[in-house]
């Protein structure tokens, strides 16, 4: 039994490690970019922008989300950055939905292995998704609906106080990014991931297959929560979703798989959770898996019966040759430097968090 439970664990943190592999060159990314953003942005452009309940800042937020090859993971640190810097919640969500289901590579990969009409069901869909997340997050959201004034992220020093050049307001910017943003946001990412692992090793494989290649409303509600928890990378699943479809499984489930394990994952779910908001969350998780539940059936009601499979192979080549300028494709030892760098920059903060607790027992 203790065997058993040691190799569950092992296969535990190794699937966590290789999805940490995963994200983790995205997420160095984006704390340097949310750096780069808070040190230049002005922040009365970033208010009139998306700091109110318009619907324009929420139309703003998705198209400013549109071309950035940016994951799910990715994507958390540039829009926790953007709420704490004075976006509304509904604007944030709405970016944080769209980039990565709108990824140019995942895009171009979708255009080779499922064809033009599915792959434009899929960005239909996405984007409409995106729009409505954002106007539910302004009109349920609570007091999390904006941060008064703009107010920089717990911990995060006042951009006022930066030097004047510019250079030297950039170099402050990603310092605060690797400082105060990364440990905050690498220590839910890691435990998100933790938790992934534990589903993806613990729930049964044959679960899995049988899930994606069904196409009842059961299963699509099935493959939605699934997809919601697990990390997908668009442009790694898509071929394997595509073969799933060329092998008889329904066009809705790909896209309900893939708007669903896009568009969050558990490492997203806990970061919003815990840096915005518990009723943030559970709004964020209802509406990417019921949008994507009924996106799923509304393209099988559209396609089918009578849908082809598109597999061309020329296509295919020819969108996985694109697909790699447009995506980050870092070597596995730059994987594993950035990952090391995520899990320093969280156990930093979580011995920091278990020194001040010390300190309170002890007062």
């Amino acid at each position: 039994m203790f065997e058993s439970v040691a190799l569950d664990i092992s296969r535990i943190m190794l699937v966590s490690w290789e999805g940490l592999n995963g994200t983790a060159p995205w997420l160095i990314t984006s704390f340097t970019a949310a750096g780069v953003i808070r040190s230049i942005l002005n922040p009365g452009v970033l208010q009139r922008s998306l700091g109110n309940p318009h619907p324009s800042s929420i139309l703003k937020a998705v198209a400013s989300g549109l071309l950035l090859p940016v994951c799910s993971c990715g994507v958390i640190p540039l829009g926790i950055s953007l709420y704490y810097s004075g976006a509304y919640i509904g604007p944030t969500l709405a970016f944080m939905t769209s980039t990565p289901i709108t990824n140019p590579a995942a895009l171009m990969l979708g255009f080779g292995f499922f064809g033009p009409k599915l792959t434009l069901l899929y960005v239909v869909c996405g984007l409409a998704l995106s729009v409505l997340i954002g106007f539910a997050g302004n009109a349920l959201a609570g007091p999390e609906l904006c941060l008064e004034s703009g107010e920089p992220a717990p911990e995060a020093p006042n951009t006022a106080s930066y030097p004047t050049p510019l250079m030297a307001r950039i170099m402050g910017g990603i310092s605060w990014g690797f400082s105060e943003l990364g440990p905050m946001v690498s220590k839910y990412v890691c435990i998100g991931m933790i938790l992934m692992g534990a589903i993806a090793v613990l729930v049964p494989q044959s679960f899995i297959r049988s899930s994606l290649g069904n196409p009842s409303m059961i299963s699509l509600a099935g493959v939605a929560v699934l997809g919601s928890l697990m990390y997908v990378c668009a442009v790694g699943h898509i071929p394997f979703i595509a073969m799933l479809v060329a092998s008889g499984a329904a066009p809705g489930v790909a896209v309900t798989f893939l708007m669903a394990g896009v568009a969050t994952n558990l490492p997203e779910l806990l970061s919003i959770y815990k840096l915005i908001g518990r009723r943030t969350a559970v709004l964020y998780f209802t509406m990417v898996t019921s949008g994507a539940l009924i996106s799923g059936v509304l393209v099988n009601l559209t396609l089918m019966p009578g849908f082809v499979p598109f597999m061309d192979m020329e296509a295919n080549m020819r969108s996985l040759r694109l697909s790699k300028y447009l995506s980050l494709a870092p070597s596995n030892v730059t994987r594993a430097v950035c990952s090391a760098f995520v899990i320093v920059m969280a156990l930093r903060r979580l011995l920091g968090t278990a020194a001040r607790f010390a300190r309170s027992v002890r007062q």
